[in-house]
């Protein structure tokens, strides 16, 4: 994948860089997208305050993790129309 494109980009200059220890690391998505979704597809844990721990996910930052979300959020952005749209069937304004 070409680094630097509209899928790739890396900023060594961030103070939290690098925030995972995976080497070359894609920051396009600073932080996860996903992070709302119980089903990301992404490594996850539940700590005991209820909060999710995704540090040990790189989903976002590999070479894949790019075309991962914008189908994971088209697919659930399709998911919240079709479920609005057919709520609306059949009711009169």
């Amino acid at each position: 994948m070409k680094k630097n494109s509209n899928k790739w980009f890396t900023n060594t200059e961030c103070k939290y860089y690098p925030c995972h220890d995976t080497g070359d690391i894609n920051c396009m998505f600073c932080f996860c997208p996903l992070y709302l979704y119980q089903n990301c597809g992404g490594d996850y844990t539940i700590l005991k305050n209820g909060i999710r721990d995704c540090s040990k996910c790189n989903i976002p930052h590999s070479e894949t993790g790019y075309d991962h979300i914008i189908k994971k959020l088209t697919t659930e952005v399709n998911k919240t129309r079709n479920k609005k749209k057919n709520s609306t069937i059949g009711k009169s304004i």
